[in-house]
């Protein structure tokens, strides 16, 4: 029989003693791996080159492995410029970054990403396989500067870095947004000496001019706020005591705030004061300005106006059309004018396309159409300016890349090029690509880094981009002189986006030799 007295005495002692070994490890253990973890930095890196910047879970960087920066829309053509990439030889090429909002949440924004890559992935493609190998072959890198560019300063502080070996940046394009954020993204890149093509970015003060050059090394492939503004004057032959000018009040959008400008110069003598609203901060939230909209259509139809100039961006104006269908005066016919911005209603499933039947006419200025230089349209007829075997050659290439082994790039039927967005992509890529190899020396693979922003100036007559979107010929300033502007109207028919004529900000075509003159802007 067991002795009481002696299990619990010489027992429990022992049992208190491993006990104590055994929480004293315990302790020790979560205790080092508690100070690991306050001490550790915390992994947040996405892949190489690209890390979610602290209070922030999104990707934001530079790659160009295929990463699709966690976005569905992205992965096909991102994966399709990784596999190029992956098959150019070191120290025989050059990197082209496209600096893009590529994790934006809004719809509308997420299928223009798309097409920006596919369209300049197109050019990629072209320039090394299908150019009689001409050097240097092009890397293509993806840049992100996060929604609403807001995170563009780690995306620059890393493109300022690359200009060396191995990944010797070249070029920065599609800077497809006229906001604060890219303005400054451009100002440090160019402050940089290194080349910048803007791919849809049309506000005026985000360019260069007689006044100065507040961005050396900067170029764009698409007309101007003021520019679009002319042609669609010049096309419609509007009467200023006849039109009425709905503006945004929001200062800092320079989309918005210089086609405001080019608007108020159109309609100078018109007997109406300008109709106001205040999109939010965020232009793609929807906000109160829909309640704005339905107050403003009550005094338009309380005017004598039959044009209404809209300066504004996509939210707002599908908000707007969407009030003016349901408007009072349904026996009047009012025609709605805008920038390039409309190009995004085509595919906007809050329009209210019945509006569209409602003796309510949308056009818009356009950056490219299908139908513009498509043989056999409308814009064919032109005899400078563009060609349908630019565009032609633009088509065949699309179907060659967007299926294997080279695709699939993702969706890029007739119905995917009526916003114009890949068209522009794939002409402001092949500017790039036409200022880097007119940049290097003969003997020699490489250019220097500034000596592609130098190029700018000689791109015209018969050195201009033969473009799809139609002739970019560079004035001293890096701007596009008389560049086509596709007017486009908003069909009732769904996603439906009607090209109607080619106007010039000249009122006429370029002549052939496509020099700008002395007095271009």
């Amino acid at each position: 029989m067991r002795n009481p007295l002696r299990y619990r005495v010489w027992y429990t002692a022992r049992q208190k003693i491993v006990t104590t070994v055994v929480v004293g490890a315990l302790v020790i253990t979560s205790g080092w791996y508690g100070i690991s973890r306050l001490t550790a930095p915390e992994n947040r890196r996405c892949v190489p080159g690209v890390e979610r910047p602290q209070g922030s879970d999104e990707c934001i960087g530079v790659s160009g492995s295929g990463y699709d920066f966690g976005m569905p829309k992205l992965t096909d053509v991102a994966a399709a410029i990784g596999r190029e990439n992956a098959g150019l030889k070191p120290g025989r090429y050059v990197s082209v970054a496209l600096l893009l909002p590529l994790t934006s949440t809004d719809g509308s924004m997420g299928t223009k990403m798309r097409r920006e890559l596919q369209g300049a992935f197109a050019e990629q493609y072209r320039a090394n396989h299908l150019s009689n190998d001409q050097v240097p072959k092009i890397r293509l890198l993806l840049a992100n500067t996060g929604k609403n560019n807001l995170l563009w300063r780690p995306t620059v502080d890393r493109l300022k870095t690359m200009t060396g070996a191995p990944d010797r940046l070249r070029a920065v394009s599609g800077v497809a947004t006229s906001s604060t954020q890219v303005k400054s993204a451009v100002k440090e890149l160019t402050a940089a000496r290194i080349a910048v093509v803007g791919s849809t970015i049309t506000a005026d003060d985000i360019a260069n001019g007689p006044k100065g050059d507040p961005f050396p090394g900067l170029a764009r492939v698409s007309p101007t706020n003021r520019d679009e503004a002319r042609a669609l004057a010049q096309f419609g032959k509007v009467r200023a005591d006849k039109a009425l000018l709905v503006q945004d009040t929001r200062t800092g959008d320079h989309y918005t705030d210089t086609l405001k400008a080019a608007f108020a110069a159109l309609v100078k003598g018109t007997r109406y004061e300008p109709q106001l609203f205040t999109s939010p901060e965020d232009p793609t939230d929807e906000g109160t300005t829909a309640n704005t909209f339905q107050q403003i259509t009550h005094l338009i139809c309380d005017s004598g106006a039959e044009t209404v100039f809209f300066a504004g961006r996509h939210t707002q104006l599908r908000q707007f059309i969407n009030a003016l269908g349901a408007r009072g005066c349904q026996n009047r016919a009012f025609t709605v004018l805008t920038g390039d911005e409309g190009s995004y209603l085509g595919g906007d499933k809050k329009l209210d396309r019945s509006t569209l039947r409602r003796k309510v006419t949308v056009r818009y200025a356009s950056l490219a159409h299908p139908d513009a230089w498509a043989a056999g349209k409308g814009g064919a007829k032109e005899r400078t300016g563009g060609s349908p075997a630019d565009y032609q050659e633009f088509l065949d290439l699309l179907g060659v890349v967007g299926k294997k082994p080279v695709g699939p790039i993702g969706p890029t039927g007739r119905q995917d090029l009526t916003d114009g967005q890949v068209i522009i992509a794939y002409d402001a890529m092949a500017t790039a690509v036409h200022g880097i190899r007119q940049a290097t020396p003969g003997g020699k693979r490489l250019p220097e880094p500034a000596d592609v922003g130098e190029q700018w100036p000689r791109v015209k007559a018969s050195l201009r981009v033969s473009g799809a979107s139609g002739w970019i010929c560079l004035d001293n300033h890096g701007n596009p002189y008389n560049k086509a502007v596709p007017v486009v109207e908003l069909a009732p028919e769904d996603a439906s986006q009607r090209f109607v004529a080619i106007a010039w900000p000249e009122g006429k075509p370029p002549a052939r030799n496509c020099l700008p003159p002395s007095s271009a802007p």
